[in-house]
This record gives structure tokens, sequence and C-alpha cells, in this order.
């Protein structure tokens, strides 16, 4: 197993009891964290989506890490899971993106807020055979405030009628199914949530996303749904409480993100620990440079400083989901997630950027093990909250009802 993911498990041992289970299915995360090295460095060269990401996520298992025994899944913990993705970000965000996306976010979403018949249908068959899903809130001019979608739905007699577009959707072309947001046309007050087979007529992948600065073996696509018919039995939860989905989601997505984010500082000391032993400049190794010491010192206190926010958050998380209704618990998750988010963000494009400098001219290009890293961590600071949304989040929490900057 990797040294530095294999610390982090003893270092949680010391607070957390880890099932033998779970221990197994760590070590299942470290194996498909390996296979799929080659191919993600392979793809990101020629910029192209990587197609083996949701085949070694099925052979694997990874999906049903978090979910519930009684829907197929592995019934693991929410700290076993922020594991996984930490260690599937050790080579970059396509693998943990995925994951991020298809389990932490949309799964758990369907094990919170879906029905018996759409926990059977479309979350335990989803498990058995790998179906993807995506998470279409954004649109082009609905980024942080989702309320002003554009995208609506209309009632018909037994189902509802979607009209819109959706737009930097992660797996959205590759999905087989996708939670979609819309405003009900007669009352924009009402946002609800529905479960979209991509095979719908009038669904369209509109353009596939690659002009982006990084991440470019995730798939991301601009999605188009024209008067999309959707069986009224696939509303998630209730018709008018879809940002009570959204939200909730996006307090999973935070972990997801967050615990990729350490897996980026993790690949990142990897590599410029090697390369300090291995590179020689001016008659020694740089590692024998104070100030390329300096640079893997500040990389290990950042990986430190970005784990345990984390953590504690996805151990708090494990509380509350087992006690929806307790207010104070979902403030304080919705605080916890937006430290853990916004530090190991930063803390990532930070490490990834002083991975580069120790590389040189060579970590400014693609084929270095640095490159990937520093292109796909930018991204973690923008989106499931830019960093300006974070703070705003943790700074109203702090001073308490009446200070939110924005609903």
């Amino acid at each position: 197993m990797e040294k530095l993911f294999q610390q982090s498990i003893y270092d949680l041992e010391r607070f957390y009891s880890f099932s033998e289970a779970e221990l197994k299915l760590l070590e299942s995360a470290d194996k498909a964290a390996e296979e799929c090295a080659n191919s993600e460095f392979e793809h990101y060269i020629s910029r192209e989506v990587n197609p083996e990401i949701p085949k070694i996520a099925k052979k694997y298992a990874l999906s049903g890490i978090p979910i519930a025994k009684e829907y197929g899944g592995h019934g693991a913990s929410m700290i076993t899971a922020v594991l996984t993705n930490q260690r599937l970000g050790h080579t970059g965000l396509g693998l943990a993106t995925f994951y991020d996306v298809n389990t932490f976010i949309c799964a758990l979403s369907l094990q919170r807020w879906g029905s018996e018949e759409q926990k059977d249908r479309y979350l335990s068959h989803s498990l058995k055979d790998g179906s993807v899903f995506a998470f279409a809130l954004t649109e082009p001019e609905a980024g942080s405030d989702p309320s002003s979608m554009s995208t609506t739905y209309s009632k018909s007699v037994r189902s509802y009628i979607l009209s819109g577009t959706k737009y930097l959707i992660t797996n959205g072309s590759i999905a087989d199914y996708i939670i979609v947001f819309a405003k009900d046309s007669s009352d924009e007050k009402n946002i609800t949530a529905f479960i979209v087979d991509t095979k719908s007529a009038g669904f369209k992948v509109q353009m596939h996303l690659s002009e982006k600065i990084g991440l470019f073996t995730s798939d991301t696509a601009m999605l188009e749904f024209n008067e999309v018919e959707v069986p009224e039995e696939n509303v998630l939860g209730n018709v008018g409480k879809g940002m009570h989905v959204a939200y909730s989601a996006l307090l999973n997505g935070r972990l997801g993100i967050a615990s990729g984010c350490i897996g980026i500082i993790e690949g990142s000391l990897n590599a410029v620990i090697s390369r300090a032993k291995e590179r020689v400049q001016h008659g020694k190794q740089i590692g024998k440079h104070q100030l390329i010491q300096r640079h893997i010192a500040e990389i290990r206190q950042n990986l430190e400083m970005a784990k345990w926010p984390t953590y504690f958050a996805a151990l708090r998380k494990s509380q509350y989901d087992k006690d929806f209704g307790n207010k104070a618990l979902v403030e304080e998750i919705d605080l916890r997630t937006a430290l853990a988010k916004k530090i190991a963000s930063r803390l990532a494009f930070e490490s990834a950027d002083r991975a580069v400098q120790v590389f040189g001219g060579f970590g400014y290009s693609l084929l270095s093990p640095v490159g990937q890293l520093f292109c796909d961590s930018r991204v973690t600071r923008i989106y499931e909250g830019t960093d300006e949304i974070m703070e705003l989040k943790i700074a109203s929490r702090l001073l308490g009802n009446g200070f939110e900057a924005f609903r």
C-alpha cells in the first residue's frame, strides 16, 4: 500500500476503529489508484476523457463504499469513503472527481432522498451494473446562485416536462442517469429535483467541454433538455424542495473535493521527494539545497493542515447521517465541510505549485509527474463552492442569524 496513504490510516486508527471490511476496501482503493495511473497519464497528455475510469470504479466496487448494505453497498463509514477519494487523487483528479460526483453527490443523495422504489431501481441496480450518474445544477448563467437557473418544468398528466440547458456537468456525456434541478414554470420559487434517464427523448449532449485548463480525463459537458418527459415517480425528494436535495448533496460533495485535494498534496509530496533525491544541480542533489528543503517542508505541513479538518468533518458527518433532524448538527456540518473544502483546496493548489517549482522547467510540462496535479488543483477552488462562497459560509455561521451574505 502507498506509504503516505497507509500513514493516514494509521493516524486515524488512534481515533476511529476501522473494521476488517473497511480496511480491505481501502486496500482496493489503493489498487484502483495504481491501476488507473498509467491510463490517466496517457489520456491526460492527449487531453481526452479517460474511458477506463468507470470500468475501474466498477471493478473495485468504489461507488458502493458508503452505501448501506440493504441497497447493495458496503455500508462503510464516511471516513472510509474520504480516505478512498484521497488515494484516488494521488495522480490527479480524473478518477477522484468521477467518484465524488457518482458517489458522494449522487449515490448518497439517492440514499438520503429517494423513495424505496427509486433506491431499488436506480441505486441498487447502479451498484450492480456500474451505471454512471451526473448532477445537473449549474447553468451558463447560474453558478454560485443556483436559484437563478432558467431550466423549467411543467406538470403533465402523470409526468413533468423539463426544458433548459445545464453547463459544466461532470460525467454529463457518459451518464446513464442525471439528477436534474428545474424551476416550476408557473412559480419560480419552486425548484424540484428529478431523476432523468439519458435515453429519454429530448435529451441531448449539446457539447463536450474539452477546452479546460486541466481535468482533461474527467468528462465535462453541456446538456440540453428539450421538453424531456419525466415520470412523476422520478421526483427526488418532494416537489418544490429541490434545493434541500442540492444543499445536502453539496455537503457530501465538499468532503469529496477536500479528500481528493489531500490526494493532490500527497502526490505532490511523493513527487518532490523523489525529484530532490534524483536531480543533481551545482554538483549535488537538489534536496541538499536549503530552499528546496523549504518547499518539501511546506508541502508536508500543508498535508497535515488539510487532513484533519477533512477527517473531523467526515466523522461528524457520519453522526449527522444518523440524525438528519438535528438542526444544530447540520449547522455544524455546514461549517465544517466548508472549512475542509476551503482549506484543502487552497493547500492543494499551493502544494502543486511548489512541486512545479521544485521540478523547474520540466515541472511546467504535462509529461512531468506534477504538471497534471497543478492543472487539476486549480478547479478545486471553484467547483462545488468557490473559495469566496466557502468564506461567506464560514463567516455567517460564526456571526449567527441575520448575517447571511447570500441565501
